[in-house]
């Protein structure tokens, strides 16, 4: 089958495109035939072989998360599930590639009606999302600022923030980036590379009630300044290349809580379910900003680590 191969450590480029053997489900496994690989920024440090939670050790075929059909099932497996529409976990590795086998628990059914890439671009991040908002406990009424708000956990951190109904403040990089936002349902949508950007935040809104922080680095500690007393704020992402640097110390000293969930994976997966019903409902977009076939994955990680894409990037396997 064709795969994409991670063999050492370095730029987009280590990654290769290259025959792998075909795997075969064993027992208590399916086999899923990819139509789609999600990519995802944590993806980009691991093949940097940058220090993290979630290292890697090559050589290896990258990927975490596919959608596609079940193809074949192991000898002690329901072979009704096969020929069904799924998105799945791998794992950790393996995603990038045609075929790729799972544990027969992992795969998650793609309701009717939802498109399987847009099924692939809800299943991490909209799962992500909509474990941040119930985490924080977004209220109507609350002035709730998000970073990265055109990437693919921000662009849906709008939409559930607004739909709860709350005042959304969307951040992100780049005149681009921020023009999405009010169609998202963003009431102010600011660029942050832009001098006095939170002034004109503390202008338009005053303070804020809660902060999504996607971006971390100088970002988050401006965002954190803004936040009122019994401000809550919650850490998803560092598209700056560091986490916050906000310490317990000082949001103790203002009166802000840090939200940090501890979510056991059953409800993990409960969270994907329910971003999957939502989307197929109509009730939530996934951003798919960009897709890439799969050959061309090592352009879909210099694009991501260039910060030049929008929402969800892809890599289209059929």
């Amino acid at each position: 089958m064709r795969a994409i191969w991670l063999r050492e450590f370095g730029g987009p480029e280590v990654l290769t495109p290259g025959p792998a053997p075909d795997p075969s489900p064993g027992p208590g496994q399916v086999l899923i035939d990819v139509a789609h690989a999600n990519i995802t920024f944590v993806e980009t440090q691991q093949r940097s072989g940058r220090p993290g939670p979630f290292q890697v050790t090559p050589p290896l075929i990258p990927g975490n998360g596919v959608g596609g059909v079940i193809a074949a099932v192991g000898p002690d497996v329901d072979p009704a599930l096969t020929g069904r529409r799924v998105v799945s976990a791998t794992g950790g590795s393996g995603g990038y590639a045609e075929r790729a086998v799972v544990d027969a628990s992992a795969p998650i059914e793609v309701p009717a009606g939802l498109a399987l890439d847009a099924a692939v671009a809800m299943m991490a991040d909209g799962r992500t999302a909509t474990m941040l908002v119930e985490a924080v406990g977004v209220r109507p009424g609350d002035r709730v600022l998000i970073e990265a708000a055109a990437g693919g956990v921000g662009s849906l951190l709008v939409q559930l923030a607004a739909r709860a109904g709350a005042r959304v403040i969307g951040v992100a990089g780049g005149p681009r980036k921020v023009d999405l936002l009010p169609g998202l349902g963003a009431e102010v949508a600011v660029d942050y590379r832009m001098p006095g950007w939170a002034d004109r935040i503390r202008d338009t809104v005053g303070g804020v009630d809660v902060v999504f922080d996607g971006v971390g680095g100088p970002v988050a500690r401006t965002a954190f300044e803004l936040l009122a007393p019994g401000g809550r704020m919650i850490s998803f992402g560092l598209a700056s290349g560091e986490w916050s640097p906000v310490a317990p110390e000082a949001a103790a000293e203002r009166q802000v809580t840090l939200v940090r969930p501890d979510v056991p994976p059953a409800r993990l997966r409960a969270y994907t379910i329910g971003a999957l019903a939502d989307a197929a409902a109509g009730q939530l977009r996934p951003l798919i900003g960009q897709r890439f076939p799969l050959e061309r994955a090592a352009d879909a990680h210099a694009a991501i680590e260039a910060r030049a894409t929008v929402g969800k990037t892809l890599l289209d396997v059929v």
